[in-house]
């Protein structure tokens, strides 16, 4: 059993986890990512089976930009946060792991778990719009991150691998989708149990995607794109939705602001939620 964890927290990690991969592998697991404690205990009580975090969105609620700015301790803080906050299982978006080296990754791992988490996205960007590390340097990293996970006694950790190909526009376009499929080949014999494609939204190159694939497909959906509905019938088997919640969030703060700074109307905050029925979401 790794340091820092007590054998009841670990029980309790073991229990979420191979609920999180069972949501993962016997249905479509729709997840409205969250980023504070806050905004996961009202997504839980929304109904969410589980939480997902967004990168943007912590790094936002932190003061700082999208984009590996965030350090390490920080996404760990937030993530125990998010965890004390709601029963579900939570996985989190490690972003590159916060250092190229795969004992970068492996150490950032070993961190999260400790603060609760049961499963991880990791992407192969090395930087934000490329380049992205080679096949066999991020295989690495995800042979690094399984590897630390059995060292924690948590081997059930849900490793799912973000490919930035599309999101990025990496290659050719008429290459793309070849590139994906590789990657994903590459990433399922590292160990990985997931393959997560943001930026791919054409619903025949998903259906491609999903049939050929030894991986579950992650798409992130947005305003303007295919429905769950739709992306669930295209084969994908997870659908998150990136900043797009904090996106609203912050949108529906500003609109408020501006009306009540400019007109001194009140009309935007119509409609939210009781204090009370936030406030009782955190005596825990």
């Amino acid at each position: 059993m790794s340091v820092g964890i007590t054998p009841s927290a670990n029980a309790a990690s073991e229990v979420k986890a191979r609920l999180f991969r069972a949501l993962s592998t016997e249905s479509v697991l729709v997840l409205p990512n969250a980023w504070d404690a806050a905004s996961a205990a009202v997504i839980a009580a929304a109904g969410a089976t589980a939480i997902a975090t967004t990168s943007g969105g912590v790094a936002w609620s932190l003061g700082r930009g999208d984009g590996q700015q965030l350090s390490r301790g920080e996404m760990v803080e937030v993530t125990r946060r998010i965890v004390d906050a709601v029963d579900l299982p939570v996985t989190v978006d490690v972003e590159g792991g916060y250092g190229p080296a795969a004992a970068d990754v492996a150490t950032t791992v070993r961190a999260v778990i400790e603060a609760g988490a049961v499963g991880v996205n990791l992407e192969d960007s090395a930087a934000v719009g490329g380049p992205l590390f080679d096949v066999a340097e991020q295989s690495a990293r995800l042979r690094a991150a399984r590897e630390a996970a059995a060292e924690a006694a948590l081997p059930e950790l849900f490793v799912n691998a973000r490919t930035d190909v599309f999101l990025f526009a990496i290659g050719a376009p008429d290459g793309r989708l070849d590139e994906v499929l590789a990657r994903t080949e590459a990433y399922a014999e590292a160990g990985a149990d997931g393959i997560f494609v943001p930026g791919l939204l054409n619903l025949d190159k998903l259906t491609t995607l999903c049939a050929e694939s030894p991986l579950p497909v992650n798409a992130m959906a947005m305003a303007g794109g295919p429905s769950v509905t739709e992306l669930a019938q295209a084969g994908v088997r997870r659908i998150s939705v990136g900043t797009g919640l904090a996106q609203a969030a912050y949108t529906a703060a500003r609109r408020a602001a501006a009306e009540l700074l400019g007109t001194g109307g009140l009309t935007a905050l119509n409609g939210s939620l009781d204090f009370s029925e936030l406030n009782v979401l955190f005596r825990r």
